[in-house]
């Protein structure tokens, strides 16, 4: 399922920032330009409708909405390293990271918390996400997210004080370290410091997860055929509590991304390598 028509700009966007090293720079077009006013608006009305109870009707809605589609788009997921969980710590709950690449990607982390673990999986979205018109709007504002600011004090007064209480009742917090989202782009990209910040500060585990796409010839639109999906935990880290945020957070970030490259090459038989390929875009079909 394709949201939010041609990619074609998309993926000129994609080649323009590989061949600029900007690995994490945006690539989407009409995303939400909010000041920081109106972002500051949007995530105050977003807590106070969550103590509403239509938010509690309208989440269920979302909730069961994300599943249908969610099915239809990911019918066969795969699931490899539930194993490498046996011996891990999750008492405290966890920090999954993962590869981005598409507004509902969230399903392949999600199975495996709720389906095998019987626990809730929330999303650290941008902010901006909460200002998305139409159908995305409407999900983003009714299943369980947490909105990530820029802002330093929404970070320590808010943000940081939300994700504790959600990881003491033994629950998951999905964070893409790529930040930003390149549409079925196969590879993983360099991980930005803060989830690894916030799992050392609140000493949780990083559970690392790599998604593969695998190209089918069924149709999906006149740009796509429809991929499959194949989800692997491939580590567990833990944070070195004795040490300081910035060296950990480091250190872990660059574990999670060897970690994820070495899931790359070994999951599509090929050395990673960030020059432009057409074929790095899953399902893409004008090839």
């Amino acid at each position: 399922m394709i949201i939010g028509g041609s990619k074609k700009e998309v993926i000129n966007n994609i080649k323009k920032n590989i061949e600029n090293n900007e690995l994490n720079k945006k690539v989407e077009i009409g995303d939400p330009n909010l000041s920081d006013d109106e972002i500051q608006k949007y995530i105050d009305d977003f807590y106070k409708n969550k103590k509403k109870l239509s938010y509690f009707i309208k989440n269920k809605i979302a909730n069961k909405t994300v599943k249908k589609i969610s099915k239809e788009l990911y019918p066969d997921i795969i699931i490899n390293g539930l194993e490498k969980l046996d011996s891990a710590d999750l008492s405290k709950g966890a920090i999954i990271t993962s590869n981005h690449f598409n507004p509902l990607d969230s399903y392949n982390v999600r199975k495996i918390v709720e389906v095998k673990l019987h626990k809730k999986l929330y999303i650290v979205v941008q902010d901006t996400n909460l200002a998305m018109p139409g159908f995305l709007g409407f999900l983003f504002n009714n299943i369980e997210i947490i909105p990530l600011s820029k802002s330093p004090n929404y970070i320590i007064k808010k943000f940081i004080p939300e994700l504790k209480k959600i990881l003491a009742k033994g629950d998951f917090v999905l964070i893409y370290p790529e930040e930003e989202m390149w549409f079925n782009y196969r590879l993983p990209r360099p991980c930005k410091r803060g989830a690894y910040q916030f799992a050392h500060e609140l000493d949780v585990p990083i559970i690392s997860c790599f998604v593969k796409m695998i190209d089918t010839n069924i149709t999906d639109n006149d740009e796509f055929n429809k991929v499959k999906y194949e989800v692997s935990i491939i580590k567990v880290i833990y944070p070195e509590v004795n040490e300081s945020i910035r060296s950990d957070s480091k250190k872990m970030a660059e574990v999670d991304y060897e970690a994820r490259k070495k899931a790359y090459e070994d999951a599509y038989n090929k050395k990673l390598n960030y020059e432009f390929d057409i074929s790095d875009i899953a399902g893409w079909k004008d090839i």
